[in-house]
């Protein structure tokens, strides 16, 4: 039953009453060694990734579904969901031996539609409508009233929230000691409603943080404005949150337990990603990597030291097609790239100067394309240590006559331009393409630099560091047809593994002048 009127004592009852082990386990609360001694913080994670369905919305549903009348169970339930709860659902259904049909927005990672059907079987219908959880929500809505179904809320039900709350029950178990702090990912506010109530009535000294993304910030909006706020449009990339309005419920179990809402970005997410990775070997998804996120970002600025504090590792559907994107973003969230857009002059010994400038940085990529006669433009990232330090190059650039435009925080660069860098040019007249290998070193990027003959002029160059143990560029040189003789010899003595793509057809189709 859907309440709205729960009190603390009875939130506490029901999550020291709630049936979750029956298809659940209780999950490893791990020390992160490597992320505690970047912060100077203790640092644990509670791995909700770990369970049956890699996630902690088994809990909640299983706990709701169990509890239902033998009428209920004959009719069926109906679920909406982004995708963990419907296999929490899913696997309950057919623990339980009860019908369900499940809503899903179309914009679901492929891997939790799969797993749904996977934990569901026979048991469950899978409906896709909608590109939000609101959207599914209003659809799954309407069927189960035309079919008489009963409603598994994800979040805003008094027996859902109470089994995401045994989720704090364990970790007070498990951590005994001093904690400041845990950290909860926050969508529509089922779990961190449960964790709240349950800390706050046992060891309200620790701080209890939601966490949420920017552009999914239904929540906090709403704790600032003293009620529940709708929100019109919420971001996709932490999809397990993506809820355009809170609970009831939640909101007013948070408004009296939950000491603050943190925002994060889609780098810092990213960034937490590769964090709980280096330190567990497990990969979050975007969701499951939200308290991380906001642990680091309220560690950064409150300068915490020696702190305990925990995160809730949420889940870990992560859609393989994703890690790239990850990948990519994540030096930038964790501080460690920085991105520049700098003018050389477009004249012999530019490069030169320009790779002297950056002394012993490593470079984590490099674009250029020749389009003007007088001017070249380059598109840098660089490897950093500090959050501010990419200002100070960019700075340093500026002081020797080289115009620089820092593009770190900038959107629609990381996103898009870095990969649109280049293209047809008129002025490269006699080029000739190459891709070249070698080993990835600091500083191997600038003596390859070095070793390119000074009388050819560069009229492309695209690097990109990938990780790997060889660094791949793609270079084109104008070579005079006075030159063409001399081409392979060059080529041989750089000392280089290469490819002499100048008769590439795409090459021919779409980059040729």
């Amino acid at each position: 039953m859907l309440l709205r009127t729960m009190t603390d004592h009875d939130t506490l009852r029901r999550i020291l009453t709630a049936r979750v082990y029956d298809v659940a386990r209780e999950t490893e609360l791990d020390y992160a060694p490597a992320l505690s001694a970047r912060l100077g913080n203790r640092v644990w994670l509670k791995r909700e990734d770990n369970q049956p369905v890699f996630s902690f919305k088994l809990r909640g549903a299983y706990n709701k579904m169990v509890r239902l009348s033998e009428a209920e169970r004959a009719r069926g339930v109906f679920a909406a969901s982004a995708g963990n709860h419907a296999q929490g659902v899913a696997l309950a259904a057919r623990r339980l031996g009860i019908r369900a049909v499940i809503v899903m927005p179309v914009t679901t990672p492929g891997v939790k539609i799969d797993a749904v059907r996977s934990h569901g079987g026979d048991a469950v219908e899978v409906v896709l409508a909608g590109e939000s959880y609101s959207d599914a929500y209003r659809h799954a809505v309407a069927l189960g009233a035309e079919r008489g179904l009963t409603l598994v809320h994800p979040f805003d039900d008094a027996d859902v929230i109470a089994g995401q709350g045994t989720v704090a029950m364990e970790i007070l178990r498990q951590h005994p000691g001093a904690l400041d702090a845990i950290f909860v990912p926050v969508g529509g506010g089922g779990l961190i409603a449960g964790v709240a109530a349950y800390v706050k009535a046992l060891r309200p000294e620790i701080r209890v943080i939601g966490v949420q993304t920017a552009d999914s910030d239904a929540m906090a909006r709403s704790l600032e404005c003293g009620e529940r706020v709708m929100l019109e449009d919420v971001g996709l990339f932490s999809d397990g949150t993506a809820v355009k309005q809170v609970g009831a419920e939640t909101f007013a179990l948070c408004r009296r337990h939950v000491d603050a809402i943190e925002r994060v970005d889609t780098d810092a997410l990213c960034a937490a990603i590769k964090d709980v990775f280096t330190d567990t070997r497990s990969l979050l998804e975007p969701a499951g990597a939200l308290a991380v996120a906001g642990l680091k970002q309220v560690a950064e600025r409150e300068r915490l030291q020696g702190a305990g504090l925990v995160a809730i590792a949420s889940g870990a559907n992560l859609n393989f097609d994703r890690m790239r994107f990850v990948a990519e973003r994540a030096e930038v969230g964790e501080s460690r790239e920085a991105l520049l857009a700098v003018t050389i002059p477009e004249e012999r010994g530019s490069f030169r100067r320009f790779c002297a400038l950056l002394g012993g940085r490593a470079i984590t990529e490099f674009n250029y394309r020749i389009d003007d006669p007088h001017q070249a433009r380059i598109f840098v990232g660089l490897q950093i240590a500090a959050r501010d330090e990419g200002a100070a190059v960019a700075a340093h650039f500026r002081a020797h006559g080289f115009a620089t435009l820092d593009l770190t925080h900038d959107e629609l660069s990381k996103l898009h331009l870095r990969h649109m860098i280049g293209g047809r040019s008129p002025l490269a007249v006699d080029e000739r393409l190459c891709r070249f290998d070698f080993p990835e070193r600091p500083g191997a990027l600038a003596r390859f630099l070095d070793a390119l003959d000074p009388a050819w002029n560069i009229s492309l160059f695209h690097y990109r560091n990938h990780g790997a143990d060889f660094g791949r560029i793609l270079v084109g040189i104008q070579v005079p047809e006075r030159d063409r003789a001399a081409w392979p010899a060059f080529l041989a003595q750089l000392g280089y593994a290469y490819t002499d793509e100048s008769e590439n057809p795409a090459y021919r189709l779409l980059l040729r002048g």
